[in-house]
């Protein structure tokens, strides 16, 4: 058989029953007897469920398990966003690079509790207090019509909002997720506003809930989110828990609690059981028929009835013959089955519409259509699990260069009792496959090419404001291998159907497979790549405007072709630098080589804002981009791309001349490197060696946002931090949350409101309470142009009330809220300086703010020396 060649695309939906490429395996639960077994159990359920919320940790996982995996309905979560504007507890990104990491740890979930994912196309601006702020960032039009699409493509006979849509949501991205959610319900059935051409065929949901779990909206219905499986050995409440706990860079790990647990949930409106009072319903299902009954009474072709009814009559007789031991029994059945399926499902033009004279029916309705479908899917799953068959498709690496090609074996195994052909997607249709044995394999070799690069798409082409240009679930993925499986027609019960209705086709994607000497087995998805990726080590860089700088400028080249390359890179400067060298040449081995080039760069910029740019040439081809690999445990691999260019942030900022600085870092902190380039002496402190630390030669000591929340070492070891204030030092802590309230914690006791206060128009203005402060006076004068140019925040977790030991020299607001002073508090403690600040200086630094970085260095100098005032 000839090498098949694959052509890799993208692959946007996550499917039922698709085998995506994940860092672990399934656990035993989701394979096997007991995958098998609920997949049969809920052939009957024709019913679907979408929930909607703002952010990737909204989701009600106790809800979507149960409806999913307790009572069998088709069930989706659509995110208004990707949670770019969040923090993150495991890493230092930020922003897009964000969204990306809690799209995937939101795909993670889906894998768990099995629903699927949908996202609109809104950025996550941040932190908002009401639907109005909220509709500055996001055009209504626009956003609905994205809810729109997904309705009509998802076509959920119930929707649950997970928020209220008021004020008592606590967020305005939530209240608008809300708002949002009733109006899809009320309007997607709105041709006129929504035409079919553009936004698919017309859909009514039938019933709309919220949920009731918070006490923002009267409880009407509750539900056991608990319930035990005896099947899974695993309450549905257990596989939420496992669900959430995908969240880790938000810090949601959840223990999976046993037991009964309620769920809560609001009616809020139906079109089917208007009558019931909503505190008389058993199940959000009440007055929804869940069978296969509702889809025969939308069907118009006599024989597709006919074939239904024969499917309805089957189903029961399949699920009596289900056995964990013999799951083989149930492979004549489920062919049989399918095969009725086909046939209910037929419409002009559709190769399995055999039974009926063509132009006898037409095209399904959009709930038959959906409905069927997901029955054909969870049909061709349920029989790869009663065949005992597994595949893979094994790359020879995890990269491809866009262009080029990629070796691959695919796998078929047999594992189960009864033999099968095996037939790959590019042979000839009157190929007849190769024949499998039980406990044996076959496999062919195949090509991968690099068709289209591997990236989030969302993010090509840019967003414009805070709405991203597309909306797919997922970054791109190489598309999957197809190949089909035939019943061998020796088969007892398989020998009167046709060979059409014994094939069963399946997908595999491409990996690349490796033991890790601690995790064991891992699987990479096949990515595609540039052939040269070009990135520099950094994207910001600051300075000090008007004053001599020498800076190393490391220029990595990552080869991803299959030859060698002779490269040469060149940086273009702007006014003002100069480089060592205006090129350099060298020669790339093969596949997976690396070169770092440094650039030595000096001379001296005028305040703003100046751009560096690496360009790499090879065969003619001119590389002016690369990617930076975002790699985490629990979640996918992916690459984030960006421009090779540096840009250097030139600030007229004074440091004083013994500023030595000890700094903390704390969550999604990239302080630190800001204040090397601005020339503070930096040395990283390790909260753990903290009573052995020598914190005498330190002028400041910086401890990094929510640091005390993320380190149990530096609670146990604060009081050495305030020794050493005490002894003189400067100890500056950045923003907490609530745990900031805790005694000994702080010198002097503040207090936080709930939801705590805060400042989320980074162009609020900001009011000077003592014009006499040192921290606005020295080494820089601070003023107005200083707070211009914020991003996302001005100021979080802002203390309500403090200790009169504390001053204030600034306040700040957002607009028609009171002023708060908590943006910097000072304290003299002992000999030293205490200052805490909730500022957002953590995003405003690494975004090369200027203003931020003066004041800043104004906040680290309040213990140093200043010099003696002149005299005029």
């Amino acid at each position: 058989m000839p090498p098949t060649r694959l052509h890799l695309a993208a692959l946007f939906a996550v499917l039922a029953g698709s085998h995506a490429a994940t860092p672990h395996a399934l656990p035993a639960q989701e394979r096997g007897a007991p995958a098998l077994g609920e997949l049969v159990a809920g052939l009957g359920v024709s019913a679907r469920v979408l929930v909607i919320g703002a952010h990737p940790d909204d989701e009600d996982t106790r809800l979507i398990v149960w409806v999913g995996r307790g009572r069998h309905a088709d069930v989706a979560y659509l995110s208004l966003t990707r949670g770019d504007g969040g923090q993150n507890l495991i890493g230092n990104e930020l922003g897009e690079a964000l969204g990306v990491i809690r799209t995937e740890e939101l795909l993670a979930a889906r894998r768990v509790d099995g629903g699927r994912q949908f996202f609109t196309r809104a950025y996550d601006f941040g932190f908002s207090k009401n639907a109005e702020e909220t509709w500055r960032h996001w055009p209504h039009d626009s956003l609905l019509r994205d809810v729109v699409r997904v309705v009509r493509e998802f076509r959920p006979h119930v929707i649950v909002s997970v928020f209220s849509g008021t004020a008592a949501d606590g967020h305005g991205q939530h209240t608008v997720s809300g708002l949002l959610a009733r109006e899809v319900y009320d309007a997607a059935a709105d041709t006129v506003r929504f035409p079919v051409s553009r936004f698919g065929a017309s859909w009514t949901p039938l019933k709309f809930y919220r949920s009731a779990n918070f006490g923002r909206v009267p409880v009407t219905l509750e539900y056991n989110a608990g319930e035990y499986s005896p099947l899974l050995g695993r309450g549905y409440a257990e596989i939420a828990a496992e669900s959430r706990s995908q969240h880790r860079s938000q810090a949601f790990g959840s223990l999976q609690r046993k037991g009964a647990l309620p769920g809560r949930l609001s009616r809020e409106a139906t079109r089917v059981n208007a009558a019931t009072d909503a505190r008389a319903e058993r199940s959000i299902f009440d007055g929804i028929d869940t069978s296969w009954a509702r889809v025969r009474a939308s069907l118009e072709c006599a024989d597709a009835r006919a074939a239904l009814d024969t499917l309805m009559v089957k189903l029961p007789e399949l699920r009596a013959r289900w056995d964990p031991y013999e799951p083989s029994a149930l492979v004549a059945p489920l062919l049989e089955v399918r095969a009725l399926a086909a046939r209910a499902g037929c419409a002009p033009g559709d190769a399995e519409c055999r039974s009926a004279p063509r132009g006898a029916c037409r095209p399904l309705a959009p709930d038959a259509a959906t409905s069927m479908t997901s029955l054909r899917l969870r049909l061709d799953h349920a029989l790869v699990l009663a065949l005992g068959i597994a595949a893979e498709a094994v790359a020879e690496r995890e990269r491809v260069a866009l262009g080029d090609t990629l070796s691959a074996t695919i796998t078929v195994y047999d594992r189960g009792p009864l033999p099968v052909r095996v037939v790959p997607a590019a042979t000839s249709p009157l190929d007849a496959g190769r024949r499998v044995a039980p406990d044996s394999a076959t496999s062919w070799a195949a090509t991968v090419r690099g068709g289209a690069l591997t990236a989030p798409g969302w993010l090509s082409p840019p967003r414009t404001g805070d709405l991203f240009a597309s909306m797919p679930t997922g970054a791109r993925e190489a598309e999957r291998v197809a190949f089909e499986i035939v019943v061998d027609s020796t088969v007892p019960g398989a020998r009167t159907l046709a060979p059409a209705d014994r094939r069963v086709r399946m997908f595999v994607a491409p990996t690349y497979r490796f033991a890790d000497p601690v995790r064991g087995e891992i699987n990479q998805p096949v990515a595609i790549v540039p052939a040269l990726s070009v990135t520099l080590d950094r994207a910001t860089d600051y300075a000090r405007a008007t004053i001599g700088i020498e800076r190393q400028v490391n220029v990595q080249v990552r080869s991803a072709v299959n030859g060698s390359r002779d490269v040469r890179v060149s940086l273009r400067l702007p006014a003002g630098l100069a480089a060592d060298s205006a090129a350099r040449s060298m020669t790339l081995p093969a596949y997976g080589s690396v070169r770092n080039i440094v650039f030595t760069v000096h001379g001296r910029l005028p305040a703003g804002r100046h751009v560096i740019r690496a360009v790499a040439e090879s065969n003619g081809e001119r590389f002016t981009a690369g990617y930076v690999p975002v790699e985490y445990e629990h979640i996918r691999p992916q690459q984030l791309y960006r421009a090779a260019e540096l840009a250097i942030q030139a600030v007229a900022v004074t440091l004083p001349p013994k500023l030595d600085v000890a700094y903390i870092q704390g969550v999604g902190d990239n302080s630190a490197p800001v204040l090397r380039q601005l020339g503070v002496p930096v040395t990283m402190l390790d909260p753990a060696a903290l009573p052995s630390a020598d914190l005498s030669r330190f002028t400041t000591v910086v401890v990094g946002p929510r640091a005390y929340e993320s380190s149990e070492a530096l609670r146990v070891h604060n009081a050495v931090l305030l020794d050493f204030v005490k002894r003189g030092g400067t100890l500056v802590v950045q923003y907490g949350q609530y745990e900031m309230q805790t005694g000994g914690l702080m010198p002097f006791p503040i207090t936080l409101s709930r939801p705590a206060d805060r400042v989320t128009d980074e162009n609020s203005p900001v009011q000077t309470l003592d014009a006499g402060s040192r921290l606005l006076a020295w080494p820089n004068v601070i003023g107005a142009a200083d707070y211009v140019g914020w991003v996302q925040d001005r100021s979080l977790y802002m203390p309500r009330t403090h200790d009169p030991s504390y001053a204030a020299p600034i306040s700040t607001s957002d607009p028609g809220e009171p002023p708060n002073d908590g943006g910097i508090l000072v304290a003299k403690y002992g000999q030293g300086t205490y200052i805490y600040t909730t500022l957002a200086f953590f995003r405003q630094l690494p975004a090369g703010v200027p203003g931020a970085a003066r004041l800043f260095v104004n906040v680290l100098s309040a213990g140093t020396e200043a010099p003696p005032a002149t005299t005029p």
